[in-house]
């Protein structure tokens, strides 16, 4: 029989998300104010203003976009909570946003401008179906193929006009592969990390 599982709610679990969420909030309430100076964008980044490559996953087209993205957060704590920590959830945080960034840089040319969390959520997305299947959960593999089913119908067909619709901007299906890398990579770094502590400890 199917068992819910309880939800994550230790700090160092919620802590992570509770972060992404209230910068997220700031970044929407003085969006007029601050996002000149913190969203992605091309041909600052090439001028130097590489703290975009982090800060610019932070905001969001319009209401509706930012509360699909916390929804998104809610939703992954929720499924992989009970693996966050303080020092995983900023080293997937930041490992999903710069490779993101920097595959839109490199390969997606086309893209001037870029705001929103798909990306990063979708390398936490990944992260955690990996963490689910090195512990054994059957889940983390439907959760895997489902989420590269997903990337590739993108790449394929492109992204939903509904969405596009609802957020009021192209999405940027590019990202969210990038994105995806950006968590396999963050669980071979924290593989690494876990094997060289396993090797130090008595």
């Amino acid at each position: 029989m199917l068992q819910l599982k309880p939800l994550p709610i230790k700090t160092v679990q919620i802590f992570g998300p509770l972060v992404v969420f209230a910068l997220a909030l700031i970044a929407l309430i003085f969006d007029a104010q601050i996002s000149d100076f913190l969203i992605y964008n091309r041909r600052l980044i090439t001028d130097g203003e590489y703290w975009r490559i982090i800060s610019g996953h932070l905001f969001h087209s319009n209401a509706n976009h930012f509360m699909l993205n916390v929804a998104a957060v809610t939703l992954l704590w929720a499924l992989h909570g009970q693996y966050y920590n303080h020092k995983n959830y900023l080293m997937i945080f930041l490992t999903s946003a710069i490779v993101c960034s920097l595959g839109i840089y490199w390969f997606s040319i086309d893209i001037e401008l870029y705001v929103g969390l798909s990306g990063v959520l979708h390398g936490f997305f990944v992260w955690g179906a990996l963490m689910d299947i090195k512990h054994k959960e059957k889940t983390g593999y439907l959760l895997l193929i489902g989420v590269m089913a997903k990337i590739v119908h993108e790449q394929v067909y492109g992204a939903s006009a509904d969405v596009e619709r609802l957020i009021g901007a192209s999405v940027a299906t590019d990202a969210h592969l990038y994105g995806a890398i950006g968590g396999l990579l963050a669980f071979v770094l924290c593989y690494i990390n876990l094997n060289k502590t396993s090797r130090i400890e008595p």
